[in-house]
């Protein structure tokens, strides 16, 4: 059964605006402008979310984690194209072309968003520099990590993808820059089930799950259920064949 998101009838403040990317520059008078704009939403784990509302709105995720993936309908296949964190804006494929994306939107947890109809934020992005600024780099990033991805599945085994995906998840969770409370602890990976490691890896979650049992009968990590602790931080970097540095660049 196909389920979308109701729309909240409540605009966003201007501080959850603030937390974008996209708009984290602006003057705080024009952020509180734009917030009105904005719609609050809830998406609930799990449930089917027709990508076609992309094309008609743009959204920026509050809380919570979503994945966007892909599926081969003949093989039942599906591989991780991205993972979506609190602060993060998507999709910026179909605000720049105007196209349905072939992508499917898994709420790994219940969610909140904000949205604003598509066409408003092509004005936006057109009518203010700075938000036209933070594009360029945010594509960049967004390419870098598409390469580092494809590459990675060439070049690389599963053990050195799964460590590199485990280490970039802890990066991204350590900067997040919302309210304290909504962070995760240092080195815990939440919400990440064999299933979902395996797309983001490229694999089947039977190789997953042999190799976290390895590092976990190694001493490397802790896992329940979809939870992993991680307790040598300095033997899963050995693992993916590079260093913390080096990390923050990715």
């Amino acid at each position: 059964m196909m389920s979308t998101a109701p729309i909240v009838n409540q605009n966003a403040h201007k501080t959850l605006v603030r937390q974008s990317g996209f708009f984290a520059s602006l003057p705080p008078e024009l952020q509180a402008e734009m917030a009105e704009k904005f719609s609050l939403e809830e998406w609930k784990k799990s449930n089917y979310i027709d990508p076609a509302i992309l094309t008609t709105r743009f959204y920026t995720l509050i809380d919570g984690q979503l994945e966007m993936k892909r599926s081969n309908p003949d093989s039942g296949r599906e591989v991780t194209l991205d993972m979506i964190y609190p602060g993060d804006s998507f999709d910026v494929v179909t605000l720049l072309d105007g196209k349905p994306h072939d992508i499917l939107l898994n709420p790994l947890t219940d969610l909140k968003l904000m949205s604003v109809p598509i066409d408003i934020m092509r004005k936006w992005l057109w009518t203010y520099p700075e938000i036209n600024q933070q594009l360029l780099p945010y594509l960049a990033e967004k390419i870098r990590h598409h390469e580092n991805q494809s590459t990675s599945f060439a070049l690389h085994d599963v053990s050195t993808r799964l460590s590199r995906i485990i280490l970039n998840h802890i990066n991204r969770i350590n900067t997040f820059e919302g309210h304290q409370q909504d962070a995760h602890k240092d080195h815990l990976i939440n919400g990440l089930s064999d299933d979902t490691l395996a797309r983001m890896v490229g694999s089947v979650r039977q190789v997953i799950n042999k190799q976290l049992q390895h590092w976990k009968s190694q001493g490397i990590l802790q896992k329940k259920r979809n939870q992993i602790l991680i307790k040598d931080l300095d033997a899963l970097y050995k693992e993916a064949q590079y260093t913390k540095s080096s990390l923050k660049t990715r």
